[in-house]
């Protein structure tokens, strides 16, 4: 509506309008369902019922009433479940059809909103369905629904494969694919799925050829009809995305939601055209800001954009057992919602019992309302300490700038780099100009993920790029393994792009957001052939969690961590000191040089805990006088 003063919508106006009656929707019940929308600029708003999700007439229409605070209701009588609707708001002289935003299910790509009974959708013991206990360690796989099972070598039927049915299908022994039995047998502790709420850019309907990640959000309270084995019928998607969430539980693992509130995939979204004019951004001058890069930002900082996002990740951890929920561009959040988060989710379910943190950075300036902060990295020491962000600066030492294929890092052959790779193992504790973390717990270390190249790829473009993609080459292969150790071995949480264990490559393809599923898939062959780095991080994922003095998540770490020393160019090292009855050290060297490296320990008797060969062992150090040897493009672990 271009015509609404936007300059109305101020702190006034939130204080007139702003409702918290968290009954949004249509609340159904056997007797009868109660549809509310808020609209305060509506001057009329009209419920249209179908009896299907797509081009059938409505077969009856009635008025909302207009109550408090711009809430407008209705009642229709008797068992509405599966019935679908969507409604005409009215409003500056303008008419607009819309689903509803705050809908729990709709039909086929999302144009129409439909009533559920939510305990209909829940399959078969899932009232008993919990997630494993919090893990010694949080060790993120990031995992998108289409790659997991795309490929035939996945072990999925051919119609289960890219959807959610993929990971709770069993053969006739009851033995899980080859895909579900990777997954489980890697040791990870979470899986963070990429966007699985309802997304605008694919034809639900269309081929399976069709691919985009998934951060064009349409509908956000309800799941991806393409995942879905019946994107027509509102109730499958629901079923099938909680016996997905089901299934990671029952093998062991927590899930995180990627969540996209800093945008919609289009301006004329169903809240734009609810509640004209009030939940995106606009510059002085009335036009729409664009910090997201994608057209529009949503107006966080406003009670009800605020209240919206806020209800919507209760509803998920509440309605789906999400365990934890990653923020698209965070930085285009607040500082108050995202403390405001973290708290409402502790006080249900318990402190740190749900996951939280996100990309600190935005694509661009975005205006902010008055009395709020953005929830950027430099804004890090106003988050909770356990709002974590992805650290880029650990990023980018470690294997090369992200945007620059031919930027080497500290494993590839980058100069001047000892002193950021021991910060970066420090977890940043001793902080870095305006970037102050207060405690490690805030820190995301990693090394990859779906954004830019896959590890392998930057390697391989870095060295030139003249091999294929497809080979294990040697000094690939040791790069790779030292950037997983530096990253293991780290102060912080880890997280791993999933297929980074089997040296992942799309063929150099840096922004495969919309490139087809081939590109995209994880490729289960090559699983097999780089088994030996399988086995690498899997070793690797067992050190980390039997090893209290890198798990602590505490402001402590920049103490314990002793006898920080740079060697040489691309040789660095350190002790972590433990403490405690205990009084375990630990001794951590990285060469990234092409030559053997000696390095004299300090007083003791040291074990070998992991090198480049293996990265879970227990063996006596020999050594002549405490000196010990690290091999070319390697890591070392000791603990005394």
């Amino acid at each position: 509506m271009e015509n609404l003063n936007h300059s109305r919508f101020d702190q006034e106006y939130d204080r007139r309008y702003a409702y918290d009656g968290g009954d949004l929707g249509a609340a159904w019940a056997q007797a009868r369902t109660v549809f509310k929308l808020w609209s305060p600029e509506a001057e009329r708003v009209e419920l249209f019922l179908y009896r299907d999700g797509g081009g059938s007439e409505a077969y009856d229409r009635r008025p909302l009433e207009l109550e408090e605070r711009g809430v407008w209701s209705a009642v229709v009588e008797g068992d509405l479940h599966g019935v679908y609707y969507d409604y005409e708001v009215t409003a500056a002289g303008q008419t607009a059809r819309t689903a509803d935003p705050y809908a729990a299910a709709c039909g086929k790509n999302g144009a129409r909103s439909m009533v559920v009974d939510l305990s209909q959708t829940d399959p078969e013991g899932f009232e008993k369905d919990c997630p494993p206990p919090l893990p010694a360690e949080r060790i993120i796989y990031e995992l998108h629904v289409k790659d997991f099972s795309h490929d035939p070598g996945s072990g999925v039927p051919e119609q289960y494969q890219g959807k959610f049915k993929a990971f709770s299908w069993r053969d006739k022994e009851g033995r899980p694919p080859v895909c579900m039995e990777h997954l489980r047998g890697l040791g990870v502790t979470y899986v963070q799925l990429l966007p699985i709420f309802d997304f605008a850019s694919v034809d639900e309907g269309g081929s399976p050829g069709q691919f985009n990640w998934g951060y064009d959000p349409m509908n956000y309270n309800v799941p991806e009809g393409s995942y879905a084995t019946d994107p027509a019928d509102g109730i499958v998607r629901i079923r099938e995305c909680k016996e997905m969430i089901q299934a990671l539980h029952q093998n062991g693992m927590r899930v995180v939601m990627d969540v996209v509130y800093n945008h919609t995939y289009a301006s004329d979204s169903w809240l734009e055209r609810s509640a004209p004019g009030y939940y995106y951004r606009r510059w002085a001058d009335g036009s729409r800001s664009n910090g997201s890069g994608c057209g529009n930002d949503i107006a966080v900082g406003r009670a009800m954009a605020d209240e919206y996002i806020l209800n919507s990740v209760l509803y998920w951890a509440r309605e789906y057992h999400i365990d934890g929920f990653r923020f698209d561009l965070m930085g285009l959040l607040t500082v108050e919602l995202v403390n405001r988060i973290r708290w409402a989710l502790d006080a249900q379910y318990g402190p740190g019992e749900k996951l939280v943190y996100g990309e600190p950075w935005r694509a661009a300036d975005s205006p902010m309302e008055p009395g709020t902060a953005p929830a950027l990295k430099n804004h890090i020491d106003r988050l909770d300490p356990d709002v974590a962000i992805f650290c880029d600066t650990t990023r980018d030492a470690i294997k090369g700038d992200c945007f620059h294929a031919e930027q080497p890092g500290f494993v590839n052959g980058g100069m001047g780099l000892g002193e950021t790779v021991l910060a970066s193992a420090a977890g940043w504790m001793g902080g870095e100009g305006d970037f102050k973390p207060r405690a490690c717990s805030q820190i995301i270390n990693y090394v990859s993920a779906h954004d830019n190249y896959t590890l392998w790829d930057k390697l391989m473009l870095c060295a030139g790029g003249t091999a294929s993609y497809q080979e294990p080459k040697d000094d690939l292969l040791a790069q790779n393994k030292l950037a997983a150790f530096i990253c293991f071995t780290c102060q912080g949480n880890i997280f791993l792009q999933a297929g980074e264990e089997f040296g992942r490559t799309k063929q150099g393809d840096s922004n495969s957001y919309k490139s087809s599923p081939d590109v995209n898939k994880l490729d289960w062959h090559r699983a097999w052939r780089f088994g030996g780095l399988v086995d690498y991080y899997r070793q690797l994922i067992r050190l980390r969690k039997s090893l209290p003095g890198l798990c602590a998540k505490d402001d402590k770490a920049g103490e314990r961590m002793v006898e920080r020393k740079v060697h040489r160019d691309g040789v660095v090292s350190f002790q972590v000191e433990r403490g405690g009855p205990c009084g375990e050290r630990l001794f951590v060297a990285y060469n990234a040089t092409a030559h053997d490296y000696a390095i004299q320990l300090p007083s003791g008797r040291w074990t070998l805990r992991a090198d480049d060969t293996d990265a879970d062992q227990h063996k006596p150090l020999i050594s002549q006088g405490n000196w010990v040897t690290v091999r070319p493009r390697s890591g070392m672990l000791l603990q005394s």
